[in-house]
Formats: C-alpha cells, structure tokens, sequence
C-alpha cells in the first residue's frame, strides 16, 4: 500500500466486464466492434437451496408489502415486472422489500433488459417448509363466498 490510497481487496469495486472481438466482417474484412460479454444467466444473487433460514424466510413475510408481493406472485404469476405490483412505496423502497425477499430465498429475480422480473420460488419453500407459504398466504387472503352470518 503506498500513502493510504489503495482499497482493501472486500472493499475494491469489482473489474469491469471483459469484451470479445468477433471474426472479421463478412463484407469488408474488419473485425466487428468489441462487445461486453454478458453472464449467460441475468440472474440476481440468491440463497441455495440449502441456505435458506426460516428465520429470513419468516422476516421477510412479516412485512405486509412484501406480504403484497408474495401475494400477487402467488395469485397465479408466474412472473412480473417489479413496476406492474403498483406499490405504495417510493421506488428505492420497492427495491429494498425485493431485496429482502429475494435475500431470503422468497423470490427469484432476474434482468430482463431493463426490467427486473420476479418469481415466486414456491417448490423451494415447499421443499423446507411444507404447507408454511400456504398457511401464510391462507391467513391474509380474505375468505372466499359471503362473509359469516
């Protein structure tokens, strides 16, 4: 380290993306332009399924946007725009209660150009936890047909 200005290795932000030049032309003989190469998958990180926590899992639902969320997802979705939930929340907000979904192992998320799209990751849970998201999806959801006499 010279005169303090080097980061720690935890703290360094990370290398820009390598580029790939492709053959040449086929009309003119000169290489295309260099492009990023992308990861094959947009995804976002997420837990493994062995490193999903119910605690998380449980933190993460007690919220009741992120109870919202989950909700729509499980309404029949198999996946949406984070903009189509509509939320009451400001978008910073929205970014954080998805983040905390998809940190707990709640939702799958993933880029697809510039929106981010997400999914309910409802055989996960029900593989550690069977019949939990049900329960908490069955208490929130008001009942169906006409209200007890």
């Amino acid at each position: 380290m010279t005169g303090g200005t080097e980061l720690p290795t935890e703290e360094r932000p990370a290398p820009a993306p390598t580029t790939e030049t492709t053959a040449p032309g086929p009309s003119t003989g000169t290489s295309v332009a260099a492009r990023p190469t992308a990861a094959p998958a947009l995804a976002l990180p997420e837990p493994a399924l062995d490193e999903i926590r119910l605690e998380a899992v449980l933190h993460a639902l007690a919220d009741p946007v992120r109870l919202r969320i989950v909700g729509e997802l499980a309404a029949g979705h198999s996946e949406m725009s984070c903009i189509a939930f509509g939320l009451p929340v400001t978008k910073s907000t929205s970014t954080h209660h998805f983040r905390v979904l998809r940190e707990a192992g709640v939702i799958r998320q993933h880029r697809r150009g510039t929106a981010r799209m997400s999914a309910l990751r409802r055989e996960d849970l029900a593989a550690l936890f069977p019949g939990l998201l049900d329960s908490v999806l069955a208490a929130v959801r008001p009942p169906a047909g006409p209200p007890p006499a």
